[in-house]
């Protein structure tokens, strides 16, 4: 039943897509991304302190690889989020899994064992999905949007990759989000700069409120689930995002989806699931789940 907790955050993380929504009228995605990261580095610097936790770490260039490819997916799945149908938007961020499982086929490749067919066809199958999504979204004259969500997914993907180095190197999972908000928090501060600040209304200060503090509540209900859940039901139960995201994109967005669209997203739901499930029981992972990888 733990798991059920990743049904919170997925729903959670679906309203942070829709507060960026919001948000993305009054401010710029790195005003966004720097007060997102805001909220995170204060929870957790409070943490820190209140729990005598040392904040030091032995591996600080990991983290910032991995803060730097975090952000700049981060970025990419808020300029989506603005700019495409919010059920568009999230399910191209999703097809990290995708890329993750194209990612392990790879490294098999390259060792020169014998491919996983299974997963080969469940990513060449989710990609016809992509396909899909993309159709309907460049039509609209939404390609950069399109782009950036794509984007985002592979980068996501790649954070995992850094974020599997951390938790070789005990880094506890509080602390690599910690550094990843702290990077977030720096170069979204660095991009305001360039772009400048908005001057804050009461209803823009609320939005970006709710952006920080969504995004805190569903780490939270993700970390929940991947700690005291089952991992793979966990994991399966997070493409439920799409879902709440799609639906709350249709009736406060009035967002309209081309039925390719809506057919492409079930493709990247159900191939994204399978193919997390067939990573994961072919080989031992090395951390318990790629909690967080997740970079909204």
């Amino acid at each position: 039943m733990h798991s059920l907790w990743m049904l919170v955050a997925a729903l959670f993380f679906a309203i942070l897509g829709a507060c960026v929504k919001l948000a993305a009228v009054r401010y710029h995605i790195a005003e966004i991304v720097f007060y997102r990261a805001l909220t995170g580095v204060v929870a957790l610097a409070a943490y820190a302190h209140f729990t005598h936790r040392p904040l030091g770490t032995p591996v600080p260039w990991t983290h910032f690889r991995r803060g730097a490819v975090g952000t700049a997916a981060l970025s990419l799945w808020f300029f989506a989020a603005a700019t495409l149908p919010l059920g568009t938007a999230t399910a191209l961020n999703y097809t990290s899994s995708l890329f993750l499982a194209a990612f392990v086929l790879g490294a098999a490749l390259r060792a020169r064992q014998p491919a996983n067919v299974p997963l080969l066809l469940t990513v060449a199958l989710g990609f016809i999905g992509v396909l899909l999504l993309l159709q309907p979204s460049f039509g609209a004259g939404r390609w950069l949007g399109a782009s950036a969500g794509l984007l985002s997914g592979l980068l996501s993907a790649t954070a995992y990759w850094y974020v599997r180095d951390l938790a070789r190197h005990g880094e506890p999972e509080w602390r690599i989000v910690f550094y990843f908000s702290l990077s977030a928090l720096a170069l979204g501060l660095l991009g305001s700069l360039l772009t400048g600040f908005t001057r804050h209304t009461l209803g823009g200060a609320a939005e970006l409120a709710a952006v920080g503090i969504t995004a805190l509540l569903a780490q939270l209900a993700m970390t929940r689930a991947y700690s005291l859940g089952h991992a793979l039901l966990t994991a399966s139960l997070q493409y439920s995002a799409i879902v709440f995201a799609a639906s709350i994109g249709v009736i406060f967005f009035a967002d309209r989806i081309a039925l390719a669209g809506w057919i492409g997203m079930a493709i990247v739901i159900g191939s994204g699931a399978l193919a997390t499930w067939l990573a994961q029981r072919r080989s031992r992972p090395e951390i318990k789940a790629p909690l967080s990888a997740d970079i909204r």
